[in-house]
């Protein structure tokens, strides 16, 4: 027998059948259920019987070009749309790797059509691999080469754009491209909870979903995720109102104070693209998206609008929670920041005795925005003393925005506008609403 056999194993009045994988040791076989899991089996008093040779193919490590970076393209279909798939890491799509019996990421076209069979025929492809990593090592810098890499293809003719990406910092990375690049067409971020091969995966359904919204007619920067326990539909998270919630959840995105942008209906996605037609008809707005080409008077509702990328990044900015009992000396490393976003308590408060070291900062050049750590709401310093005290100091109120929001927003600011405090008081990519109005 080898790995990649589908075997039926006996042992102490147990039988496990399925696909045999490598084992690290002489003493053991791991078998491969077909609910998914993988079981351990001792070699010692084993009776095995091979089902079917070779039932699973044992692929060779996928090839790199001279710069060590995969790319791919499907051959082309004149009569569908072209989606850019783009990964940065994660396991949305990841398969099993049979030689070690790993869950390993696969990232260029042919490798997520291979993870993602579903995905055919649903659009052309072009794959591109802008980082592997794990979404907790992500980086500011990676976030340029990424707004960079998801221009280009604009640019060469994408009429979509899905990135691929792990969940713990999605958010973050959704909200640096809102603001980095103005893009004509929709740029849609996803991931999995859970690897491939898990039963419970929700990677297909994401994927599928984020596809779709690809090719509906926005040009929005969103984050497309399960909407619920069940298979049923996906939210259209707006990348700069987004935020995990859940550690594990499938459904553990929520837009914060709202409903989320919208809602795709996996069947009926899943039907529509399955001729290639975009699946707009599956797609339920909460409120009004960007239209395709909003930017461009002769591009209006179209794809021939170019993005405008503004990638650049103030590096040296902190997010800082105040709770009870915080040491204004524990405060000493925001020295020469070039700005700090503060998460203050309710309204946007912290206590009396950080106010003259927040007061320090400010005299100093740092910027200083005041977010709250409540999940709805927005900021408001003129209710108390202490937040009248914080203005007087020169704090910015940044309203409703998300703390991780705001931290990447006044990196982009200090670095692009001509005011950043002010454009911390104005909403920029959807991130804010400027009047004390309630999300619907």
């Amino acid at each position: 027998m080898q790995p990649g056999d589908r075997v039926r194993v006996d042992r102490g009045g147990v039988t496990n059948e399925g696909v045999l994988l490598p084992s690290t040791t002489r003493d053991h076989l791991v078998v491969k259920l077909d609910g998914g899991y993988n079981v351990g089996i001792d070699r010692e008093e084993a009776d095995v019987e091979v089902l079917e040779s070779g039932v699973r193919e044992v692929d060779p490590a996928a090839e790199t070009d001279d710069a060590g970076e995969a790319t791919s393209e499907i051959t082309f279909d004149d009569g569908l749309p072209t989606i850019s798939l783009i990964s940065t890491g994660g396991t949305i799509a990841s398969t099993v790797d049979y030689r070690t019996g790993a869950v390993t990421a696969q990232f260029d076209a042919e490798d997520v059509l291979r993870a993602v069979p579903e995905l055919a025929g649903r659009a052309n492809y072009r794959g591109r691999v802008v980082a592997n990593i794990l979404s907790e090592n992500m980086e500011p810098s990676i976030w340029r080469e990424l707004a960079e890499a998801v221009a280009e293809e604009i640019e060469a003719g994408a009429d979509g754009v899905v990135v691929m990406h792990g969940t713990d910092t999605m958010q973050y990375s959704a909200s640096a491209l809102s603001f980095m690049l103005d893009s004509p067409v929709p740029v849609v971020f996803t991931g999995s909870q859970r690897s491939a091969d898990r039963p419970s995966s929700d990677n297909v359904m994401n994927a599928v979903c984020a596809v779709e919204a690809a090719k509906a007619d926005h040009a929005e920067t969103l984050v497309c995720m399960h909407a619920g326990p069940s298979d049923d539909a996906c939210a259209l998270h707006r990348g700069t109102r987004v935020r995990k919630n859940h550690t594990s959840r499938r459904d553990a995105f929520e837009t914060v104070g709202a409903a989320p942008l919208g809602l795709i209906d996996y069947a009926a996605a899943a039907e529509a693209g399955a001729e290639g037609d975009a699946a707009d008809a599956a797609i339920e707005w909460n409120r009004e998206p960007r239209p395709r080409g909003a930017d461009d008077a002769d591009a209006a509702g179209t794809d021939d609008a170019a993005p405008e990328l503004a990638p650049d990044l103030a590096g040296d900015v902190e997010l800082v929670k105040f709770t009870p009992g915080m040491d204004p000396a524990a405060w000493a490393y925001l020295d020469d920041a070039d700005g700090v976003v503060i998460e203050g308590t309710g309204l946007g408060h912290v206590h009396t005795d950080l106010i003259p070291r927040i007061e320090e900062l400010i005299a100093g050049g740092t910027v200083v925005a005041m977010t709250s750590q409540c999940l709805a709401g927005r900021v408001c310093d003129r209710v108390y003393d202490t937040g009248r005290d914080l203005l007087d100091a020169g704090v910015v109120e940044a309203g409703d925005t998300l703390p991780g929001t705001a931290k990447v927003k006044l990196m982009w600011a200090l670095a692009n506008a001509a005011d950043p405090a002010d454009a911390m008081t104005r909403d920029l990519a959807g991130e804010l609403t400027e009047e004390s109005r309630p999300w619907r």
